[in-house]
């Protein structure tokens, strides 16, 4: 990911039960407020997604989108664009690294392209609200 926006957060549960949440795809709509639908479209041999289809609505942008998702056990997922209408990229990870008290470091990396031009203040901008609504959503759906 050339440009990217990153940040992290402390979750109290480990990496195993952060992870089951994040694979959780049907689970989506209830806690991440702008997937509306989720369709697993292919599995992995291990059994989480391999290829998802999201239908995203925040208000002004709604696209539907399949990202395409690699897991490195309860270390990382990371994820790339397939097809969309309104992106030309969509490339993402959490990275999860436990901690000495039985908690969990969460770190989300995005980088997004869009179809329109755009500035890349703003499209940083974006990326961060992405990503810190995501992980207050994460941290709130494990701990509570």
């Amino acid at each position: 990911m050339a440009e990217h926006t990153r940040s992290s957060i402390i979750i109290e549960a480990t990496p195993a039960e952060v992870m089951a949440v994040i694979a959780d795809f049907a689970a989506y709509p209830a806690w991440t407020g702008e997937v509306k639908e989720i369709e697993v479209l292919a599995s992995a041999d291990n059994g989480r997604a391999a290829e998802v289809r999201l239908l995203l609505d925040a208000g002004a942008i709604r696209d539907e989108h399949v990202l395409a998702y690699t897991w490195d056990d309860d270390r990382e997922v990371s994820w790339t664009l397939v097809k969309s209408q309104m992106l030309r990229s969509l490339d993402g990870s959490y990275a999860l690294a436990p901690l000495k008290n039985g908690s969990t470091e969460v770190t989300y990396q995005l980088a997004v392209d869009v179809k329109i031009p755009m500035l890349g203040m703003i499209k940083r901008k974006a990326e961060k609200v992405i990503i810190d609504r995501a992980l207050a959503g994460l941290k709130k759906r494990v701990e509570g």
